[in-house]
């Protein structure tokens, strides 16, 4: 059986990260922007990272520039927004696509694993969540108008469990 651990990622800095390094941990992974309307809930992923990073929760972001080329800038940038502006401390990664043929690998599976509305496999947009277990598989995803805070039950519980 797949689970997330069977990935790996670029963080931000062009770095390898195995994402079995993250194996015990829940995981929100979030595809993100810069220049996006849902762009202050970075300040949202912020929180709930700082709050429950000692029970094992990593938020991990993953930009994307596919939806209105929200997110235009180099990873350099992207990184240097994040922190200046929301006081970003979770993982960051390099920017990729998460739709169509040049959908990462983590992405293609993350959508099988949990579709959208109506069976959909596509990202609709920026801010799109998944819950991953403690053991590598996909609790539960949620719609970019999910805020981070209407999340906490939800990550409490995958933290419990």
């Amino acid at each position: 059986m797949t689970t997330v651990f069977d990935f790996e990622a670029q963080q931000i800095d062009g770095k390898t990260v195995k994402l079995s390094d993250y194996r015990g941990k829940v995981l929100l992974i979030v595809n993100t922007a810069s220049k996006c309307g849902f762009t202050p809930q970075f300040e949202g992923l912020e929180t709930l990272y700082e709050k429950y990073a000692e029970q094992g929760l990593v938020v991990l972001g993953f930009p994307s520039n596919q939806f209105a080329s929200q997110d235009p800038g180099s990873n350099e940038e992207i990184g240097a927004f994040c922190l200046k502006n929301y006081g970003v401390s979770f993982p960051m990664m390099e920017k990729i696509e998460v739709n169509g043929s040049g959908a990462t690998p983590l992405y293609q599976w993350l959508t099988k694993e949990k579709p959208g509305l109506l069976g959909s496999t596509a990202i609709k947009w920026n801010f799109t969540k998944f819950l991953v277990a403690r053991d590598g598989s996909v609790l539960k995803r949620y719609a970019p108008l999910d805020t981070p805070a209407s999340m906490t039950r939800d990550v409490e519980a995958a933290l419990a469990g």
